[in-house]
């Protein structure tokens, strides 16, 4: 009993001092196996272009609605769809038989007023002598013929006046409704306002149009088209800044349509209006952006995709935007002179977005735009032996992956956090 005890007491001592021996190097390698790994990306030089995106429609820089004055039945159709015109080609004919017989009624009338003119002043002209011949016996003497009988002259001579100025205002009504039919009569050629394209016809070969109470589309006429189309684009308010800002500045505009995604279309801001559209609680303005079409691979209605230049800067410092993303996820993996800058972070969160909905919560306008001022000083984060440590930073524009660095302790190729790896990632 006594050896076993001896025996057990020495195997117990030996497993003991392996323990002490084999132990601290597992106890390491367990350690190095569960601290966390990160994610890096290095600082750089490079290009940083700050962009706002949106979408478009495209549209002719002026269409045309072309419509008829005139009632009746389409006798010739010139145009078809996609046809090129110049100003003034005939479109169109409503059929003229009925307008062209009015033009004929009324160029009758109009001879007719004239004639009666005629025949007034022949009747006025004959009154105009027995006047004359009147006054002549009176002076030779007062009996040859009464008052009355100079009054009858006179009086009647003074009608005919008045009814030759009637015959005269007759012919310039006639001539005022012969202008008309004669317009309606040309109304019947429909005619193309300027030069263009025919981008829609909504009428047939023998259809009737009736005119009478609002006027007919008949085909819309896209002016321009392989000179320049336009896109109007729909900009958050929030952007609405930067596009003024790119406007002034004469920044350039670049998009795609759906129909060709492999070729960019350069563009111009042309016009921003001021006129904003609500939609679900969002507020919009249209933005006008111009571009060359000479080969008219734009068409009216394609959707396009833009990207507005608002700044652009080449050889630049760049830190990661994902490094700008990170947060540290636990207190006691930051080295302890950078805990409190946990805590700060923590208050300016509450400060900008507030716990609750009410509007007491809610910091003042005074508030918020100090908070985006001081918005642009953050900090990064790398590895520096055991702990994460923090780097103070005054940042610039972004893209969508870098933003520039504008002030802070940070050289070309320094390794910043971008997040930490999962379980069994390289």
């Amino acid at each position: 009993m006594l050896k076993f005890l001896i025996k057990s007491t020495i195997v117990i001592g030996v497993l003991v001092g392996i323990g002490f021996l084999v132990w601290p190097p597992i106890a390491k390698s367990i350690a190095e196996r569960n601290k966390p790994r990160w994610r890096v990306a290095k600082v750089d030089r490079g290009e940083v272009m700050q962009v706002v995106n949106a979408t478009g429609a495209v549209k002719p820089v002026k269409s045309v609605q072309v419509g008829s004055f005139v009632s009746g039945p389409i006798l010739n159709l010139y145009v078809e769809f996609n046809q090129e015109v110049k100003a003034n080609e005939v479109l169109a004919r409503i059929d003229p038989r009925l307008f062209a017989a009015i033009v004929a009624r009324d160029e009758a009338l109009r001879d007719t007023r004239k004639a009666d003119v005629l025949r007034s002043q022949a009747v006025l002209q004959q009154a105009i002598n027995d006047e004359q011949r009147a006054n002549r016996l009176k002076e030779r003497n007062t009996d040859f013929i009464s008052q009355a009988e100079m009054d009858q002259v006179k009086f009647n001579r003074m009608s005919l006046e008045a009814q030759l100025t009637i015959a005269n205002a007759n012919v310039q009504q006639a001539e005022a409704s012969l202008l008309q039919s004669q317009a309606n009569l040309d109304y019947t050629e429909i005619k193309s306002p300027e030069d263009g394209m025919i981008i829609d016809r909504k009428v047939q070969p023998g259809q009737t149009l009736a005119a009478s109470f609002q006027t007919p589309e008949l085909f819309v006429v896209g002016v321009g088209m392989r000179e320049k189309m336009h896109i109007f684009a729909d900009v958050d308010e929030s952007e609405i800044g930067l596009i003024r800002q790119a406007e002034l500045e004469q920044q350039p505009v670049s998009f795609f349509v759906s129909a060709y995604p492999n070729i960019l279309f350069n563009g111009t801001i042309e016009e921003i209006r001021f006129s904003s559209v609500t939609n679900q609680n969002v507020v919009t303005y249209p933005v006008v952006v111009g571009a060359r079409n000479p080969d008219l691979k734009l068409l009216p209605g394609m959707t396009a995709n833009l990207s507005f230049q608002i700044r652009q800067e080449k050889d630049v410092v760049r830190i990661p935007k994902a490094a700008l993303r990170f947060y540290p996820p636990k207190p006691e993996l930051v080295h302890p002179d950078d805990r409190k800058i946990l805590d700060g972070a923590s208050e300016n969160v509450v400060i900008l977005e507030g716990d609750d909905t009410s509007s007491a919560s809610k910091p003042a306008a005074n508030e918020r735009v100090e908070a985006n001022l001081k918005a642009q000083k953050r900090h990064v984060w790398k590895v520096d032996g055991e702990f994460l440590r923090a780097v103070e930073v005054t940042i610039g524009i972004s893209d969508n992956s870098h933003t520039v660095l504008v002030s802070g302790d940070l050289p070309v190729d320094t390794e910043l956090i971008t997040g930490q790896k999962a379980a069994g990632e390289k």
